[in-house]
């Protein structure tokens, strides 16, 4: 989508390695779009701030300023020298009457980053970390289209690296409930996918974890 941005180049900022772009909790009037760098996103979750994701290139967050008005979910940090396009209410209003195929895209991705975030969030507040990359799987189960669903058992092309980044976990720790859930005949591991072999037993599992 970037390649059709070339027009709001003028909305252009950039942000230093270590700089904060916003803070949780303060108001916010724009989202922002990454033509380069990274991004961190970080929350406190209790007296623990945890990280909720690392944005690349052609992520874009902030948006819940624009949509509903609310206060910053997340304090947003560039890892590297960050470039972005910065859009407030005035000229984003400027941007979706004049480009309705990139306002197309925007809602649609607008939709799916409010369900991810608040999905990842669910993960994140859970205490157990067994019971956060079982819940990693359910994610995964409710946003994949293309899974046979037919049965209990479950194929995710996913690696241990993937499972690590959703549950916000160190990856050698989220090897380590891997294969204690291998051990337990509750998963295989290959090489390209991980299998879950009885879907339905995460779901029960996670859900005696979650907090009322």
């Amino acid at each position: 989508m970037s390649d059709n941005l070339g027009a709001f180049s003028r909305f252009a900022r950039t942000f230093q390695a270590g700089e904060m772009i916003f803070s949780e909790f303060e108001p916010g009037d724009a989202f922002y779009l990454i033509q380069s760098g990274r991004v961190q996103l970080v929350k406190l979750i209790g007296d623990i701030e945890k990280t909720l994701d690392i944005l690349q290139p052609q992520d874009m967050f902030g948006e819940m300023a624009i949509l509903d008005d609310s206060p910053r979910s997340a304090t947003a940090i560039a890892l590297d020298t960050v470039q972005v396009l910065e859009f407030n209410s005035k000229n984003f209003e400027i941007l979706m009457l004049g480009n309705p195929q990139i306002a197309m895209k925007l809602l649609k991705m607008f939709c799916k980053r409010i369900y991810d975030s608040k999905r990842r969030l669910m993960i994140l507040t859970l205490d157990e970390p067994q019971a956060k990359i079982a819940d990693v799987f359910l994610m995964m189960d409710e946003i994949q289209t293309d899974i046979d669903k037919s049965t209990e058992r479950r194929e995710f092309n996913i690696t241990a690296d993937n499972v690590a980044h959703w549950a916000v976990m160190p990856l050698g720790e989220t090897r380590d409930i891997l294969n204690t859930f291998v051990n337990q005949r509750r998963m295989e591991i290959y090489e390209d996918k991980i299998v879950v072999r009885n879907i339905n037993d995460f779901h029960r599992f996670v859900n005696s974890r979650r907090k009322k």
